[in-house]
């Protein structure tokens, strides 16, 4: 694996975290979203990751050609889901939207497991941003041998 394999694994890996940052913090904003342009309440939004295959290297592969050929190659996002979990029902007679039970149909948000997401989202970010860190000190290390 070169060393611009390295950063091109970890910055694939720095922007699917990003989204998933991204997702989460919307997850939460919409925490008390009953009405969406959807009709109903606002559904929590999961993202999708798939390891990127060969084609999405941005170098070649010393495996090319090898069971191991599809390794090393980074994470991509394919897509946005929402969680097919049903609203939360709450009973609240008062609300605009309280339907004849008086119960209202809230968003399936539960903000625990939002912030436990965003706390192991935030990790990885981070293990990325440690592991290009990395690469860059090895590769100034090799010019440095490179100079002696």
């Amino acid at each position: 694996m070169g060393i611009f394999n390295a950063f091109a694994i970890s910055a694939s890996g720095l922007t699917a975290e990003r989204l998933r940052m991204d997702v989460i913090s919307n997850n939460i904003a919409n925490v008390n979203t009953t009405r969406t342009v959807e009709g109903g309440p606002y559904a929590r939004q999961r993202v999708i990751f798939e390891p990127r295959g060969d084609n999405a290297s941005l170098f070649p592969s010393i495996f090319a050609g090898t069971k191991q050929a599809n390794l090393f190659q980074g994470v991509k996002v394919t897509g946005i889901v929402n969680d097919p979990t049903p609203p939360r029902m709450v009973y609240d007679p008062g609300h605009p939207d309280a339907d004849k039970d008086g119960y209202v149909a809230m968003p399936n948000v539960n903000i625990v497991k939002e912030m436990v997401d965003m706390i192991s989202a935030t990790r990885s970010y981070e293990a990325n941003v440690t592991s290009i860190n990395s690469a860059k000190t090895m590769a100034a290390k090799a010019l440095d041998i490179g100079k002696a």
